[in-house]
């Protein structure tokens, strides 16, 4: 790859790029504004923005979407004739959870044993790196054959729909020939890698009321209905006995028919302890791309520490259901909450209101673009063939764009492999991985304005 002209260039800029993810990565731009500054999110949407004029971009602007977050848009012009690309990266994260548990600063990018260490590294202040690193290596060798759009959403994580409506109300605004979505990643680092299908999600949250209020343990406990222990239940009620998730009138029997998952090797992924079964059965891309999976995201309870010998009057969960393509959400959310309703426990009132929702993706591998990505990717990892392989995690976006540009092509990349651990403690993004795909998405946009 050194001896290319777009890789060298995308060498030089590494140090650069690791200063600007610094100074991005510092932004505590979590989209829970209950919890983090609005002005966090603002000054990285500022930045963004910045960085975009200082590229030549025209039109750049602080879009306000209907969920009450910004998004940022820039319009680079190509040549006369030339065709579209949308680039797609969010700069909202996820929070830091335990702080504790990072080993430095979740907002202080660090390098430490080759990575580089903080919120957003990877998922996906990274990414936005990563079209600034393409679009400044085809600058400098060149010029930009194509014309290019860019879009960086401030509220991907939350799942809050805000610049799928906004696409909607403006649909315009982000039209494209082709759409690469920098938010995906590849199989593991060095294997090159599209994700040609998404889960879809929907966000619950689920309320069970018992009593008017709580009561002393020792003097009603055994009798007095505990409203924990029926969320408790309820919750339960989600997963068969080997782990799978069973919600009534959900279908989990889904196959996957590409790239294969060696279990092993999604232990050492997921990081497993040892002794620890995995859940579900089929196989590990069965479980993980194709069949839904319900997860528990948090439990509002009393902590162990200062907790009272008392029966919880009221206990409420925080629950995520992702469901494969073919399977509509808005269908999975409404299961879901018959579902939660049903196997209250006690005749417990409950309560189920919807959060978020995304639908599932499905991409057509066999368009010129997914051609034109192929031989970009043999480029930049020597060696190589682009490999297909799914994603657990939703971009709802997606099928918002594909509706409204039946046409175009959309190409899922991107910096969340295995060990960057992205919605953890101690996420990371690889440089080597940064690097190479600048190069790959350079090396695209040149290929596919060829074709």
């Amino acid at each position: 790859m050194s001896s290319n002209p777009v890789a060298e260039t995308v060498s030089s800029l590494m140090p650069r790029a690791k200063e600007e993810l610094t100074a991005l990565v510092a932004f505590k731009s979590v989209a829970d504004f209950d919890q983090f500054p609005r002005s966090e999110s603002v000054g990285a949407a500022n930045w963004i923005a910045s960085a975009l004029r200082a590229e030549g971009f025209q039109d750049v602007d602080l879009l306000d979407t209907p969920d009450g977050t910004q998004s940022v848009y820039g319009y680079l012009p190509g040549p006369e004739g030339a065709k579209t690309v949308l680039l797609y990266a969010h700069y909202d994260v996820q929070p830091p959870l335990d702080e504790d548990g990072w080993a430095t600063p979740p907002f202080e990018l660090t390098e430490r044993d080759g990575r580089w260490y903080g919120r957003g590294a990877a998922d996906c202040k990274g990414g936005v790196l990563m079209h600034l690193l393409a679009l400044r290596a085809l600058k400098a060798n060149g010029g930009v054959p194509v014309h290019v759009k860019v879009i960086a959403e401030g509220s991907e994580e939350q799942g809050t729909g805000g610049l799928e409506r906004y696409a909607e109300q403006h649909p315009e605004l982000l039209a494209a020939d082709t759409i690469v979505i920098g938010d995906a990643g590849n199989f593991r680092v060095g294997l090159p890698t599209v994700t040609s299908t998404l889960r879809g999600m929907t966000l619950v949250r689920v309320k069970v009321d018992t009593l008017e209020g709580n009561l002393h343990s020792g003097q009603f406990g055994g009798a007095a209905p505990d409203a924990l222990a029926a969320l408790i239940r309820v919750l339960d009620s989600l997963r068969a006995e080997d782990g799978s998730t069973t919600v009534d009138g959900l279908a989990a029997d889904g196959e996957w028919e590409g790239l294969a998952y060696d279990e092993e090797q999604f232990r050492r992924d997921a990081r497993v302890l040892d002794g620890v079964e995995l859940i579900g059965s089929g196989s590990v891309a069965d479980r993980i791309w194709a069949r839904p999976a319900v997860t528990v995201l948090g439990i509002d309870c009393p902590p162990v520490v200062g907790a009272t010998p008392s029966v919880q009057a009221g206990a409420r969960a925080l629950v995520s259901l992702r469901v494969p393509p073919g399977v509509d959400a808005a269908e999975a959310t409404k299961l879901l909450q018959a579902h939660l309703e049903a196997r209250t426990p006690w005749g417990a009132r409950v309560g189920v209101e919807q959060i978020g929702q995304g639908q599932a993706f499905r991409a057509d591998t066999a368009s010129p673009a997914y051609r034109a990505m192929a031989d970009a990717m043999a480029v930049a990892y020597p060696g190589e063939e682009m490999q297909y392989a799914g994603q657990g995690g939703s971009i709802p976006l997606c099928n918002t764009l594909a509706g409204l540009y039946p046409r175009a092509e959309i190409l899922l990349i991107g910096l969340s492999e295995p060990e960057a651990q992205i919605h953890a403690v101690n996420e990371s993004v690889s440089p080597e991985e940064l690097e190479r795909l600048s190069v790959t998405e350079a090396l695209f946009l040149r290929n596919y304005a060829a074709s």
